[in-house]
């Protein structure tokens, strides 16, 4: 049976109505959510940024940030901790109903504990939240019911704006879980730029897959220095094709006494090429402004500068460290490395 055109079209625009309603909804409620944090749920928010950041760099302390929380609200808490801990904040997951079985001695005196539970009147957090007041461990509640049990014994509350959820019954999880998750980002970021986490720390938590690709450096990619293929700046050309055939990286490097002179290229040869080039020096051939980059400089960031040259497509880039000559970086060897 074939369905009906008109019918289709009806439902289609149905189900993009009702979509939208839900998306219209779950913004709503993030801009509540940003704009209470200039009132007083920004100074909680401030507090808890200070305790997890004191937790982490205090002398002495060596804290972890111990997410909890159950049903929906727990596969956020996953996700938060997983965010945390890839962003530089030592961080677990921590099931409430297997803390009560024995995970709760995986908590120390020196960790924060950060739960989430939208109503805060989950049975299920009971024992973990008798175990933080018992040993004086901080506990940072996300929750949208300020006179709940569990706000009521957290030392700092990040309340979450009360809004109907985005399910038609108002009872699935939906707006309050999407808050929950922007809320923890949020935690995540704010602690990742106040500890200054340098874009290769952050290469050391994702070592695999296109992030970790992505993140490496200019140094983990280039030919370093001993490799490169150089001559001196008295040279003549016949050397110096000579040193750029055996070490066939499309290039020389031309060098006076320990300073960077110039460069020529493949494409040089060519432009030069006639019968008296062999007895040429290397300075009536070399370019005196080749194209740089910092040793410390990103993979994709050298690749950026040599495929984004107006007018010009680069195949390599001089690597320096400071003022001195540090390596070499092809195009191809970022290719190769997968970054494009």
């Amino acid at each position: 049976m074939q369905p009906n055109a008109k019918t289709t079209k009806v439902d289609s625009e149905e189900h993009i109505e009702k979509a939208k309603a839900v998306l219209d909804l779950e913004t709503k409620a993030l801009k509540e959510l940003s704009d209470g944090l200039s009132g007083p749920a920004g100074e909680a928010f401030s507090q808890a940024i200070q305790a997890i950041h004191a937790m982490k760099t205090v002398p002495g302390l060596a804290g972890r940030l111990i997410i909890a929380g159950i049903g929906k609200s727990g596969h956020i808490a996953r996700k938060i901790a997983a965010t945390m801990a890839s962003t530089g904040t030592p961080a677990y997951f921590v099931h409430p109903g297997e803390a009560s079985h024995g995970d709760l001695g995986m908590i120390t005196g020196n960790d924060i504990v950060l739960m989430l539970s939208n109503s805060g009147e989950n049975a299920e957090l009971s024992d973990l939240i008798h175990y933080t007041r018992r040993y004086g461990i901080t506990l940072i509640a996300i929750t949208s019911n300020p006179e709940s049990t569990l706000a009521t014994h957290a030392d700092i509350i990040l309340q979450l704006p009360k809004l109907p959820e985005a399910c038609p019954n108002g009872l699935a999880p939906t707006t309050s879980t999407t808050m929950m998750i922007a809320l923890g980002d949020a935690i995540a970021v704010v602690l990742l730029q106040q500890s200054g986490l340098t874009p290769e720390q952050f290469k050391a938590f994702h070592p695999g897959g296109k992030l970790g690709q992505q993140l490496q450096s200019v140094a983990d990619l280039m030919h370093p220095f001993d490799s490169l293929p150089r001559v001196t700046i008295d040279a003549k050309m016949g050397e110096a094709i000579v040193e750029l055939t055996a070490k066939n990286l499309g290039s020389v490097i031309i060098m006076d006494g320990d300073k960077l002179a110039g460069i020529i290229t493949d494409g040089d040869l060519k432009h030069h090429m006639a019968p008296d080039l062999l007895d040429k020096s290397v300075k009536d051939i070399m370019s005196t402004t080749p194209k740089t980059i910092s040793v410390k400089a990103l993979g994709v960031e050298a690749m950026n500068v040599m495929t984004k040259q107006p007018g010009q497509y680069l195949t390599s880039l001089i690597v320096m460290d400071g003022d001195k000559l540090a390596g070499m970086i092809r195009l191809q060897d970022c290719l190769q490395a997968g970054l494009a």
